[in-house]
């Protein structure tokens, strides 16, 4: 059902002074003051009558114009109500609920006749707030030197944070309190080692979105939404006046942004609430996006893939065909190239490959490594890196195409850019036409190393604009796009459906590079994936890389219970068996779990939640009466209890427990795992172990025979 109701008052109310202007959440408990105080524009926060973001200043400085930070006068306002229900395409609910108040103030710099509006629209679970610039004679074409809106805290929370990077998000997480952050960065980077790009900005800058816990238990989190035509936000941070500023992605010559009005800035979001759930479940920053403009959407479907991946980054594989320094497209002569023997993108092996996701019932086989140029592909300034069509010489691409067709398979196209991005956007049409002919449907693009040209930033508009346009332009195509090293999402899904999964923060990739912390699933949910699904690539069996490559020492720092629990709480439409097949049958019971967990969802809850501790999702699957649990741990031993009084009244399930053996640890015994089926029904009750690093994943499914619960244990 879907209903809506819009209101508007043009004016202030009553009650307040004509320069202030109060609002509430439509379940009362938040309140919105905005004030013009001395000509400069304030906000603040409240929940149940406490503070929590005092009066904040707002504003932009601009380059080579007076700068939008006081002066201001107050014009008026409108208020507005609205409360809709929504279909996604796709996503870890069947609808979603976006019921707001809205207060749009109107304000005029009187010096210069400039006008500056700014929105709220106030939540159940919390604030979105954005700049509008109107058609205005006075304010047409502007840049952005820098952004001056801050959230001043009413304590010293406890912080979950990323240094600020201009280039990546590719960091282990560190917990401190705000005031420690500038003592903590330094050595936050020296913990986190060398990636392809890094910017650091300063000893006191972190990444949104940041997750903060107040002293009297207060979850907040501060990130952006909607981000179009901008640059990223980070957040510089004031210890003397606690208070976090916002600090966009500059552009080569030191701009924020280039603007033109009539134009919006993106919101800016403060998600709060009393438990720890709150956050997990809030779908304000999808709300805070437009709604989707795509006519047809019925070729946008989730995907569970397995891939010629890990190998390579193991290092047991390689990409590269040939073992040269340098190659030149349409100069090298790649046929007559003497191969490695150890390219991993052959014919031969990735038929395999498909072999295995037929049998099993994946959808999709990722394939990196098929296109020529990998021999000196990254770090080298080259422009014309790849063509994206041009297969090496041991990769027979009709050949793949019909033998993957016949085995009901569809392969995945890789592109890497290597941060070319000018050449991408030469061979984009040409590269997409040649997945449509090839029955390929789905694309992983790759912005490895420095953004070319030079001096662009990942995260900076010029760079922004351009994924947007790479996913608009997929859509004529019937491209899903999965897009790694891009900008963090900021709720897009909405808008463009299509992007079906991003990378954008350290992924398991990173456990074949020295290794993630423990604890870092426990914190991407309520950090990363606030903006968006990952493709975190989950379901290592093996956690001893040196069996693959004998000289790479790293070790995957999770159990095998622990990632199978990822596929339900590391949420995503587009899920990785990352692992490689001979392993996944040395260990096929608990293989078992990757080929029934869903990857769409009808409904979503979480059962347990602390950031950095412990996360536990029950999500019930798309259409279908069967429930998946996850759980995931960090380096403590624990104990979960949770209570099945989620499933229907009346019914019996079968509930598959998939948890870590009393001796499993993510360091010395990560394969132990025990794999024990329940009777449950709606007042059923587990506790269960969790090993450090490990967890649990369950899968609950309806009794339809009765003989399938003889001698099974009632729960």
């Amino acid at each position: 059902m879907k209903y809506q109701h819009v209101l508007y008052l043009i004016c202030a109310l009553a009650f307040l002074p004509l320069h202030a202007q109060q609002i509430s959440s439509p379940n009362q408990n938040f309140t919105l003051d905005f004030s013009v105080e001395e000509g400069k524009p304030t906000y603040s926060l409240s929940y149940k009558g406490k503070v929590l973001v005092k009066p904040s200043r707002l504003g932009f400085e601009l380059a080579d114009a007076e700068d939008l930070t006081e002066g201001f006068s107050f014009e008026k306002s409108e208020t507005a109500s609205f409360d809709e229900t929504w279909k996604p395409v796709w996503g870890e609910s069947s609808s979603i609920r976006n019921h707001y108040n809205e207060l749009l103030v109107m304000l005029k710099q009187e010096t210069t006749a400039r006008m500056m509006h700014i929105r709220f629209r106030l939540f159940d679970d919390g604030l979105g707030f954005r700049y509008e610039f109107p058609a205005q004679d006075n304010l047409i074409y502007f840049v952005i030197k820098d952004e001056k809106t801050q959230f001043a805290m009413n304590g010293d929370h406890t912080a979950w944070w990323i240094p600020g990077d201009f280039d990546t998000q590719e960091y282990n997480y560190t917990k401190t309190k705000i005031s420690q952050i500038k003592n903590s960065v330094q050595a936050a980077l020296e913990r986190n080692g060398a990636n392809a790009s890094m910017t650091p900005i300063s000893d006191s800058t972190v990444q949104t979105a940041l997750m903060l816990k107040s002293d009297d238990g207060m979850y907040l989190n501060l990130h952006e939404a909607a981000l179009v035509e901008y640059s990223a936000m980070h957040l510089d941070f004031d210890t003397q006046a606690m208070t976090f500023e916002a600090h966009l992605t500059p552009d080569a010559v030191g701009n924020m942004a280039y603007m033109q009005a009539p134009r919006n800035t993106p919101w800016r979001t403060i998600i709060a609430g009393e438990k720890a759930g709150d956050i997990l479940l809030s779908n304000m920053t999808l709300n805070l996006n437009e709604p989707t403009e795509f006519e047809d959407t019925g070729w946008i479907k989730p995907v569970k893939y397995i891939g010629v991946w890990w190998e390579m980054i193991t290092g047991k594989s390689s990409w590269a065909y040939g073992d040269v320094p340098s190659v030149q497209l349409g100069v090298t002569d790649f046929e007559n190239l003497k191969p490695t023997g150890r390219h991993a993108a052959n014919t031969a092996h990735v038929k395999a490959y498909i072999d295995f996701a037929a049998k099993h019932g994946f959808d999709q086989v990722l394939v990196e490594g098929w296109n020529v140029g990998w021999e000196d592909w990254f770090g080298k300034s080259k422009d014309y890196v790849f063509d994206f069509v041009t297969p090496y010489p041991d990769f027979d691409v009709v050949e793949l195409r019909e033998y993957a067709k016949a085995k009901g398979v569809k392969i995945m196209m890789h592109h890497e850019t290597s941060g070319a991005i000018r050449n991408y956007e030469r061979h984009m049409d040409t590269a997409y036409q040649f997945m449509k002919a090839n029955n390929y449907n789905a694309v992983k693009s790759g912005y490895v190393g420095d953004i070319i040209p030079r001096g662009e930033y990942h995260y900076g508009q010029w760079a922004n604009n351009h994924y947007l346009y790479a996913i608009d332009k997929a859509k004529d195509y019937q491209v899903m796009v999965n897009a790694h090293e891009a900008v963090r999402p900021t709720g897009l899904r909405r808008t463009y459906p299509n992007l079906i999964g991003n990378e954008s923060a350290r992924g398991t990739e990173y456990q074949a590079f020295g290794g993630n912390n423990p604890d870092h699933t426990t914190i991407l949910p309520f950090t990363r994936l606030i903006g968006g699904p990952m493709d975190y690539t989950p379901g290592i069996f093996e956690m001893d890389v040196s069996k693959y490559n004998p000289d790479n020492n790293s070790h995957v720092n999770a159990t095998i219970a622990n990632q199978l629990a990822l596929y339900v709480t590391m949420y995503s439409p587009l899920q990785m068996a990352a692992d490689l097949p001979e392993t996944y049958e040395k260990f096929l019971d608990a293989f078992q779990f990757i080929k029934d967990v869903a990857i769409d969802w009808d409904e979503t809850l979480v059962l347990e939640a602390e950031p950095g501790d412990f996360i536990t999702y029950a999500r019930k699957a798309k259409n279908s009466p069967n429930w998946f649990v996850g759980r995931t741990n960090d380096e403590e031993k624990r104990s979960s209890s949770i209570a099945f009084d989620f499933l229907s009244p009346k019914t019996q399930y079968i509930a598959t427990v998939y948890a870590d053996a009393a001796d499993a640890h993510y360091k010395t015994n990560p394969q132990a795992y025990t794999i024990t089926k329940y009777v449950v029904t709606s007042k059923s009750k587990l506790k269960q172990l969790c090993a450090p690093g490990g967890g649990y994943a369950i899968s609950i499914v309806p009794v339809t025979d009765k003989s399938e619960v003889k001698g099974l244990q009632k729960l």
